[in-house]
């Protein structure tokens, strides 16, 4: 299969799968429904095949060589290195998104370094214990503790 032909089949199943997400989105986070589409949104992308790198850098206009280097640095998700490298589509998807907003704001350089803190910043909001202690935090429960200070 060509690279555009592949880039043009996972460019349409991201459409879909934003299309999707765009109408979860609009209901409320305690809204079943909006459970049911991002459960379908999950179950589409993971069945999603492996993406080459090349393909990739089409569809996040970057070069074949910087998608490997992303990859090499934990960014993309290596899928099987043997006998080439392909990429996870979950893992791409959400990197996607995160370079879209990075471009809409302005940014064009330095982009390995802020999509990994964008995605390790949303891996440590998403942590149940920090979930669980903002909800304390919220509910008023605990105490401060400051160490090392005085008036």
């Amino acid at each position: 299969m060509s690279v555009a032909t592949e880039a043009a089949l996972i460019r349409d199943l991201f459409a879909q799968v934003e299309d999707i997400e765009e109408v979860a989105f609009t209901l409320s986070a305690d809204d079943e429904r909006r459970s049911k589409l991002t459960d379908v949104v999950e179950r589409v992308l993971s069945s999603a095949p492996p993406v080459r790198p090349v393909v990739a850098g089409e569809l996040l206009d970057l070069t074949e060589k910087t998608v490997k280097a992303w990859a090499r640095e934990g960014v993309l998700a290596v899928h099987s290195e043997s006998p080439r490298m392909l990429l996870d589509a979950v893992r791409l998807h959400e990197v996607m998104h995160v370079v879209a907003e990075l471009r809409r704001a302005g940014k064009t350089r330095g982009l390995l370094d802020e999509v990994h803190r964008r995605l390790s910043d949303a891996a440590l909001v998403e942590r149940p214990d920090l979930v669980e202690s903002i909800a304390q935090m919220n509910r008023g429960e605990g105490r401060v503790v400051r160490t090392g200070w005085s008036k």
